[in-house]
């Protein structure tokens, strides 16, 4: 039964990882303020931590937009 929550659990996290990094990997992608380059930066970064790295992107989005 352990067994059974532990993979549970695990199936759960990788889920939610692989959803955020699909969002921010479309928000980076629709986001024309970027080169090439950058857009690239983001989505590799996106695919290690994607909620931490979509803090950093949203601060850097209200910096250019300033």
């Amino acid at each position: 039964m352990g067994e059974l929550i532990f993979y549970s659990i695990l199936l759960i996290a990788a889920l939610g990882h692989a959803v955020a990094a699909a969002k921010m990997y479309r928000e980076v992608n629709a986001d024309k303020g970027l080169t090439f380059k950058q857009k690239n930066d983001w989505k590799l970064k996106a695919l290690i931590f994607p909620a931490l790295f979509w803090f950093y992107y949203r601060q850097e989005k209200k910096k250019r937009a300033s």
